[in-house]
């Protein structure tokens, strides 16, 4: 498959038709949105089927409705830079909307896998499920960007009690010190596994461990039927996925709308 058609397929499977344990699946005429079951986590937007004439309109009906029917914090429009209208993001700042910094959209076809990926793990990988484990992840996170993830503990908890198949998290351990966490989406219905996480505590950079991290879930996502990885990228990892067989379908940029009561 080329990157047009990879595309395509991923616009229907991971954005127009997707679903999340942690949120409700809403469409709302050419939006489809996903409600936060938590109210303290954004809503998000992912798709929408929009032109000229009704992209002003829909902006508006979206902040209207969730200033009326939701208790929380905000919500997040992601953008795709083939979405349509093409001065989308320009109106979604007009609306009152912030933007945040791009990332890469990269996939990788696991029919056309690179070797390092395939080569048994012979970093101390492991795959973990018990609180103790996912408390860890969330430690990682905090250590690595100086902000609290209580909410990612908690979300992985109850997204593993809830639905046990959708998230596998990996753990890579130096010495016995967990220094990189990562965790995988396996959506039902779709061709696409998720690379999520992907941090590495600073003393344990640069020896390999974000690839050993990579390759253990490329070769659960094969062993499990997926074609495709992908991976939402910011400006650390994107090199190094790249260099190692990710190509780029698009980039993405998301824009926050916070409530009164987020402010």
């Amino acid at each position: 498959m080329n990157t047009e058609e990879i595309l395509t397929l991923y616009d229907d499977q991971e954005r127009k038709n997707s679903t999340h344990p942690s949120y409700r699946r809403e469409e709302a005429g050419p939006v489809v949105r996903h409600v936060s079951k938590d109210p303290s986590r954004l809503s998000f937007i992912i798709y929408t089927d929009l032109n000229e004439d009704n992209a002003d309109k829909a902006i508006r009906e979206q902040i209207d409705w969730y200033q009326t029917e939701v208790s929380g914090y905000g919500f997040e429009w992601k953008t795709y830079d083939h979405d349509r209208p093409a001065d989308l993001k320009t109106r979604l700042l007009a609306q009152g909307f912030a933007g945040d910094e791009a990332e890469a959209l990269l996939v990788i076809d696991l029919l056309d896998c690179p070797e390092v990926y395939l080569q048994p793990v012979t970093t101390d990988v492991r795959q973990i499920s018990d609180g103790a484990q996912i408390a860890d992840v969330a430690a990682i996170q905090e250590q690595v960007y100086g902000r609290s993830f209580d909410w990612l503990e908690r979300q992985l908890q109850e997204n593993i009690a809830q639905e046990p198949d959708f998230w596998s998290i990996y753990i890579a351990y130096v010495d016995g010190v967990a220094a990189c966490a990562a965790w995988t989406s396996f959506p039902s219905g779709s061709s696409f596994a998720g690379l999520w996480g992907g941090a590495t505590l600073s003393q344990y950079r640069r020896r390999g461990l974000y690839t050993a991290v990579v390759a253990a879930r490329a070769q659960e996502a094969l062993d499990r039927g997926y074609r495709f990885l992908m991976v939402d990228a910011g400006e650390m990892s994107r090199p190094i996925l790249e260099k190692r067989g990710f190509k780029l379908l698009t980039h993405t940029t998301p824009f926050t709308w916070t409530s009164e009561r987020g402010n």
